[in-house]
Order: C-alpha cells, then sequence, then structure tokens
C-alpha cells in the first residue's frame, strides 16, 4: 500500500527486514517533478506568446515559425532537465531525459485530446520526442 509525503513517494511494506532494506532509500521527489514540469509549459506558453505577437508584427514565414517552435521545445525541456539534475545530484542525465520524455508526454496526450485522437504518427511525432528528450538530457548533463 503506497501513500504520499511531502518529498517524494512513500512504499509501505511489511516485515522488520523489508524496512531495514527501505531505510538507505532515498525517495524520488514528484512533487518537484510535477512543479518542473508545469515550469516548463509556462515557459512554453510564454515563448509561444511572444512567438504570436512576432508573428502578427512581422508576418513570420512558415519555416521561420516552425523553426522558432521546435527552439520553443528544446529550450523548455533543456530548462525542466538542467533544474532536474540540479535538484537529483546524481544521474542527471536521466533525470533530464524523463523530464523531456514527461514533457513530450504531456504534449502529446494533449495533441490527441485536442485533435479527436485523428494523429498519425509519423516522422514529426519521433523528431519531437527526440528533441524533447534530448533538450532535456542535455540541460540535466549541462547542470
Amino acid at each position: 500500500m503506497g501513500f504520499w509525503r511531502t518529498g517524494g513517494i512513500v512504499e509501505h511494506m511489511e516485515g522488520k527486514h523489508a524496512m531495514e532494506r527501505n531505510q538507505g532509500m532515498k525517495g524520488v521527489p514528484v512533487a518537484f517533478f510535477l512543479k518542473s514540469l508545469l515550469f516548463s509549459y509556462i515557459l512554453t506558453g510564454v515563448l509561444l506568446a511572444l512567438l504570436a505577437f512576432l508573428l502578427y508584427r512581422f508576418g513570420l514565414g512558415e519555416r521561420v515559425v516552425s523553426i522558432a517552435i521546435i527552439a520553443i521545445y528544446v529550450v523548455a525541456t533543456f530548462f525542466s532537465g538542467f533544474v532536474a539534475g540540479k535538484r537529483m545530484e546524481s544521474r542527471r542525465f536521466f533525470w533530464g531525459l524523463l523530464m523531456g520524455g514527461a514533457y513530450f508526454l504531456v504534449l502529446a496526450v494533449v495533441s490527441l485530446a485536442v485533435g479527436k485522437g485523428d494523429v498519425q504518427v509519423g516522422r514529426s511525432f519521433f523528431t519531437t520526442l527526440a528533441l524533447c528528450a534530448g533538450g532535456g538530457m542535455l540541460g540535466g548533463m549541462l547542470s
């Protein structure tokens, strides 16, 4: 049976030996990761609003907007991975990769929900996954 505690998930195990094994383990700070993910989406929203203003003001071309959207994904996941790497202190690349993957997962689920399920899995799907995961991992490595 599991329950939540500030700073992570704690699993309740019965038996003296199970408790002794679990004493040295550090819990995963779920609340921190959710806050970091929320920050990355707030950053994405701000950057997309700035891009929309620039598009309106200067009439940017489709190619420039596409490149800017990719850059926004990478920047948002980079900062999320950087913050996660700073917090976890070990296996920073892994935690950054995890944050980039979580960012992409939320992005894909929201796209499926908004698009009424008519999403074709193609090159851009996997390219976006690689960019988000790579941006988060790079942020974690440089933290």
